[in-house]
């Protein structure tokens, strides 16, 4: 398997992983704790930018 393949597959993955996250656990978080789900997204995508 080539490297050009195995990234295009990882990109795929994770893009997938962000609509599954962003269409479904983002909103349902909202329901029970919304400051609490607001600043956990806010640090995990600070965290994975600095990654």
């Amino acid at each position: 398997i080539s490297s050009e393949f195995v990234s295009i597959a990882m990109a795929l993955a994770a893009g997938a992983m962000i609509y599954i996250v962003s269409d479904e656990l983002i909103p349902q978080s909202h329901e029970y704790h919304s400051h609490a789900a607001n600043l956990g997204l806010v640090a995990g995508f600070v965290l994975g930018y600095m990654l």
